[in-house]
């Protein structure tokens, strides 16, 4: 795992700390392949709304924070949320 990925790893896991009430239960995997890196959050069930957003906005904002790093550092991160 390189620098940059394990830093986005943490912001992904700092920020959906900082949304949901139960922070002990959130845990970002990741796995890399080839074109990038995928970033699996997953947070105790009844915080699975809190860390979508409404219309998935809050989804969207953090897929857009690991797009636009993405480019700066000329790799492809996608969040994918579990249930």
């Amino acid at each position: 795992m390189d620098e940059q990925a394990g830093d986005m790893r943490a912001l992904i896991e700092q920020i959906a700390k900082a949304l949901v009430d139960e922070p002990d239960q959130v845990s970002v995997n990741q796995i890399d392949a080839s074109q990038g890196s995928v970033l699996e959050l997953k947070v105790a069930p009844n915080d699975l709304g809190r860390v979508i957003g409404k219309r998935g906005r809050t989804a969207r904002a953090m897929r857009n924070l690991l797009g636009a790093t993405g480019m700066k550092f000329n790799k492809r991160f996608t969040l994918e949320i579990l249930e």
